[in-house]
């Protein structure tokens, strides 16, 4: 993969991105690291979860690193534009990643013929473990997903779902007709173009079920009824939803967004004292009392999984995703 030149690093960020300093400079002398500031590259505009999350964390992140951190919004092109930015840049530690690893990097690998693979990453830490939830809202009298499953039996049409085109929670929708010997394509589906526009929609009774990622439903969740969680076990934001093993539907799932810290697999390799020094900041922050309430007032998830689980996490769930392309077109 070839490199940003400096003259195209500073077109893309106005000249004001830390990084694009030290782009194709030799390396004279290596000072201790970190010695200057660290930039956090976003893939996502201004305002959305992982910029609140890079955000929130990064007093605690710049006292464990013992440097400031600058925040860098490069939303565009599914995320494909702010994760090839940062496999572009050096190798030196000065460049993280807050992103939702999944569903993002894999749908651009495979869909949208990213110049990278979903090997060239690797995950720090993955907080926040978002799964595809089926709702309705707390007054439509469905009282569990069984019965949803029964209604649409008898008539696909019986029920309005609610939906996000080519994303996981469509796919889990179509995995569990499918499963339940429903056909899809004759159901009554309503499309968002988000996950917050298809939650309101849930919550308000606009449509009678939605499927759309939970953990956005947590400052509705007085206004719904959940009646499925596609996870294997109970998510710790909303951990007496059920899950959709209780309904009896045996299936594949895919998992939602996972967000968190990561940094290019070839800085691990490369330089992996540097690594090492990212990986425990990220930890010592995740676990510091200060960060854990302050992000949990915000709603923002802390919990440490580590490098090894996080990965792991990553590359299954990208390795199910790759399986159901056709479902996420």
């Amino acid at each position: 993969m070839s490199k940003l030149t400096r003259r195209d690093a500073l077109k893309l960020t106005g000249g004001g991105l830390l990084a694009a300093g030290t782009l194709g400079l030799p390396n004279i002398a290596r000072a201790a690291y970190p010695d200057r500031p660290i930039n956090v590259i976003v893939p996502f505009a201004v305002g959305g979860y992982n910029d609140r999350l890079s955000r929130a964390f990064a007093p605690y992140l710049e006292k464990a690193l013992g440097q400031p951190t600058v925040i860098v919004n490069k939303p565009g092109a599914g995320t494909q534009l702010g994760h090839t930015y940062a496999l572009q840049q050096a190798n030196d530690g000065y460049t993280i990643l807050c992103t939702s690893a999944s569903p993002y990097i894999p749908l651009t690998v495979y869909l949208q013929g990213a110049p990278y693979k979903n090997e060239d990453f690797q995950m720090i830490n993955l907080p926040s473990r978002d799964y595809t939830l089926a709702a309705t809202a707390s007054g439509s009298g469905i009282k569990d997903f069984k019965e949803v499953i029964e209604k649409l039996k008898k008539d696909p049409t019986s029920l309005s779902i609610g939906v996000q085109p080519a994303s996981a929670d469509f796919c889990n929708m179509v995995l569990t007709m499918k499963a339940a010997g429903i056909d899809h394509t004759k159901l009554r589906i309503v499309t968002y173009d988000g996950g917050g526009p298809n939650r309101n929609a849930t919550a308000g009774g606009q449509v009678d079920v939605g499927f759309v990622g939970g953990e956005g439903f947590i400052p509705l969740k007085e206004k719904i009824t959940p009646l499925a969680m596609y996870a294997a076990k109970p998510a710790e934001w909303m951990p007496d939803a059920p899950l959709i093993a209780a309904s009896g539907i045996k299936q594949d799932m895919v998992d939602g967004s996972q967000r968190g810290w990561a940094v290019s697999t070839a800085l691990k390799k490369e330089a992996p004292d540097v690594y090492k020094a990212i990986e425990a900041a990220v930890t010592k922050a995740s676990q510091d009392p200060e960060a854990v309430a302050a992000l949990k007032k915000q709603d923002l998830a802390t919990t440490w999984y580590g490098p090894e689980a996080s990965q792991k996490a990553f590359l299954d769930n990208a390795a199910t995703m790759s399986k159901y392309t056709d479902l996420l077109k």
